[in-house]
């Protein structure tokens, strides 16, 4: 990824909360004849597993990505955040010289390290239950694997196998302006927020402070 140094994002903190908020990461393995394949799995960062955490999801059993080869390369996620496009209406220089192109503004993270797989009732079960908790929390009233029969979610964890993968990289990439102006930055952020789209809105809270930054 062309990474120039002022859109380089390296605060671990800021980097998982990325992963927390937009938790649907593109899978990139490569298949037997080396090229690439791409799956959108949600995954769920465990941040207490290792020093850059551990990422848990599960796949469908009939998708072969989970069937690992010996020597394969690392896997890499792809994590999106906000992204939208920039007018050069935003910027303050636009009236001094208009010497001024559009952009789009955004932020990734790529996230890499090996697939490990659990294949075992115990785990998807387990897994399974951590998820839905975890996605169900902000529900009125949250759905528990628990409320279905028993026997319909055994055979929906048949049907799947559980994924993690301890993270050995961790690499951020926010394109915020940050090689604007202050009033540049400034004039883009009004601009989204006057525009009302909640897209436009998101982008302009990240560009004055990305979550986890602590400001």
């Amino acid at each position: 990824m062309y990474l120039p140094s002022h859109f380089e994002e390296t605060r671990s903190a800021v980097l998982q909360a990325l992963l927390r908020a937009h938790p649907l990461g593109l899978l990139v393995t490569t298949d037997e004849q080396g090229a690439p394949v791409v799956d959108p799995i949600p995954f769920m960062l465990m941040p207490e597993r290792g020093p850059l955490g551990t990422l848990v999801g599960h796949v469908a059993r009939a998708n072969p990505v989970w069937r690992t080869r010996p020597g394969a390369p690392e896997a890499l996620v792809i994590f999106q955040g906000p992204d939208g496009y920039i007018s050069p209406n935003g910027y303050a220089v636009k009236a001094e010289h208009g010497k001024v192109v559009p952009t789009w503004n955004y932020a990734v993270v790529q996230a890499r390290g090996p697939l490990v797989v659990l294949d075992d009732k115990a785990a998807a079960h387990a897994l399974v239950n951590r998820l839905t908790d975890h996605h169900e929390a902000a529900q009125r009233k949250p759905w528990a694997v628990s409320d279905a029969p028993d026997d319909y979610i055994a055979g929906m964890l048949r049907a799947i196998v559980c994924i993690e993968i301890p993270l050995t990289a961790l690499v951020g990439k926010y394109k915020l302006s940050q090689n604007r102006s202050a009033a540049d930055r400034a004039g883009v952020m009004a601009a989204l927020q006057a525009d009302g789209a909640p897209a436009g809105q998101a982008l302009a809270q990240w560009m004055q402070a990305p979550p986890g930054s602590g400001a």
